[in-house]
């Protein structure tokens, strides 16, 4: 069937179990790109993205503390916390401490050599923007990456941690609040509640962090994600880049915008 179908194959079925569908799904097609809606699927309003391993390829705390010859102790605790056996802001606290006293120029030395987006990031919000959808990069991640990336790939607003710095070095802790699964939610639903009644939102991510947002969201999309948060979304990225979003939408190559 597939042979015949092009590159998207649209199903529209009886009933109402989506677990069912998802486990024909993957029985029959995994790995796949997949989106289950219960209405026409139509082009959001608002797209709400994680940043690290989603919009861009890497884990931006791991690769700075590589600068500080910690990176396999960091790694550890990032994996665990993606898993979702680490509290988030427990796991944030503990490996930002162990950043205490690295140069606060290590992260554009990191940025320039290291940090690049995923394919089909900067097409797939350029897209959506040109088509009026509004963009937020929502990060468990700094700043200090956010910003540059935001702005490098078109997104409309950054919410982030802040890193703490004294005498131009990292102080091993943080300045205001903490970003986390709750503030992703939050960040979703008041941009969703300022667009207006019908806005419909799009979320992507790829952790145990991601998993409240994804789940608000109209369209919740898991990219190469953990168990747990592939099971709380109701889309996922799993063999093609970010473009495959668009085609899941309905957005026709030939009016895609390039980043």
């Amino acid at each position: 069937m597939l042979d015949h179908g092009g590159e998207v194959l649209e199903l529209m079925l009886p009933g109402d179990d989506l677990v069912a569908l998802r486990s024909v799904l993957d029985a029959h097609f995994a790995p796949c790109d997949a989106l289950i809606a219960r209405d026409a699927i139509r082009l959001p309003d608002l797209f709400v993205s994680d940043m690290d391993s989603t919009i861009i390829g890497q884990e931006c705390i791991d690769e700075l503390a590589d600068f500080a010859g910690l990176k396999d102790q960091v790694s550890a605790i990032t994996e665990r916390a993606m898993r979702g056996e680490i509290a988030f802001a427990e796991a944030l606290c503990e490996r930002v401490a162990l950043l205490a006293g690295l140069e606060e120029g290590a992260i554009d030395t990191c940025l320039a050599e290291r940090i690049a987006p995923v394919p089909g990031a900067r097409t797939l919000v350029a897209t959506l923007r040109h088509r009026g959808c509004r963009t937020v990069l929502v990060t468990g991640g700094f700043h200090h990456f956010a910003d540059p990336v935001a702005e490098r790939i078109g997104f409309d607003r950054v919410v982030g941690n802040r890193l703490a710095v004294s005498d131009a070095r990292l102080t091993g802790a943080l300045s205001g609040p903490i970003a986390d699964a709750g503030a992703k939610e939050r960040v979703l639903r008041e941009e969703r509640d300022a667009l207006g009644r019908n806005a419909l939102a799009m979320a992507a991510g790829d952790g145990a962090n991601d998993i409240p947002m994804l789940r608000a969201a109209d369209y919740g999309f898991a990219c190469r994600a953990k168990p747990a948060a592939r099971e709380a979304a109701n889309g996922w990225i799993e063999r093609g880049d970010m473009t495959a979003i668009l085609k899941l939408l309905g957005v026709p190559e030939r009016d895609w915008v390039a980043g």
